[in-house]
């Protein structure tokens, strides 16, 4: 393992966070993968990562505590002795119209998705800094890039993570570290499998491609950023979205 990268995946239990686990283990790092929740979800996720040969471990964290995160980085850092990669994909909803969501709901969002992508760099920053080598990738959402009626506190929060990526890729572009976004439409994640059918339809209509998206295709983008072949890509926001935000 000490010849291996070393990459965290926070809520990396389930859905597009599960995929890019995978992926990334295949693709030869040793996997941290993150949750929050579920310990057995998270270990269900290391066993099939190690049933395919390849190597991960689960670690507990919630995001959206600070210190908590930092007792995370360096645990990952003291155990292995470097980081080269960090996706932040944690992130909750609280959906409901504007004018009958709470401050609570508005807030849970936030701290989450926005502010524990903030956790996570401010702590994996000084690493990447002293390696003078790195690789950031935030999942954002086409919601972040387009709005959308009921979820003005998940918008909000991935709205955010644009402008995250876009600033803090220029502070640490000067150390070779990339800082970049992958913006995901409708992916056939827990979410929208809950939504009813007809949900679905009028969803798929707005799809140029005409169909909801695979975690698996999210993963593959995000496997690129993390690879030598994007070493020049930094500050961007990648949408995978089957067209979704075509003019936006």
């Amino acid at each position: 393992m000490s010849d291996k990268r070393i990459a965290l995946v926070t809520g990396a239990s389930r859905g597009i966070g599960a995929a890019v686990a995978k992926r990334l283990a295949a693709d030869g790092y040793f996997v941290v993968v993150n949750y929050n929740g579920s310990a057995q979800r998270a270990q269900e996720v290391v066993t099939q990562i190690v049933a395919a040969g390849n190597d991960a471990v689960a670690l507990q964290c919630d995001v959206s505590d600070f210190d908590a995160c930092g007792e995370l980085i360096a645990r990952i850092t003291a155990d292995y002795g470097r980081l080269d990669v960090l996706v932040n994909n944690a992130g909750i909803t609280r959906d409901g119209l504007l004018m009958r969501m709470s401050e609570a709901d508005f807030d849970a969002v936030i701290d989450t998705n926005l502010k524990g992508a903030f956790h996570t760099i401010r702590h994996a920053g000084r690493q990447f800094l002293k390696q003078r080598s790195g690789r950031i990738i935030n999942i954002a959402s086409v919601s972040g890039l387009l709005g959308n009626a009921g979820q003005a506190n998940y918008a909000a929060s991935k709205a955010g993570v644009i402008g995250l990526t876009k600033s803090v890729a220029r502070e640490l572009a000067s150390r070779q570290i990339t800082v970049n976004a992958v913006a995901p439409g409708f992916i056939a994640t827990d979410m929208v499998d809950a939504m009813t059918d007809s949900a679905k339809a009028a969803v798929t209509d707005h799809i140029p491609f005409g169909r909801i998206g695979e975690p698996e295709e999210v993963a593959d983008v995000v496997a690129f950023l993390a690879s030598d072949a994007a070493r020049y890509v930094t500050g961007q926001i990648i949408a995978v979205d089957g067209g979704m935000s075509i003019g936006c």
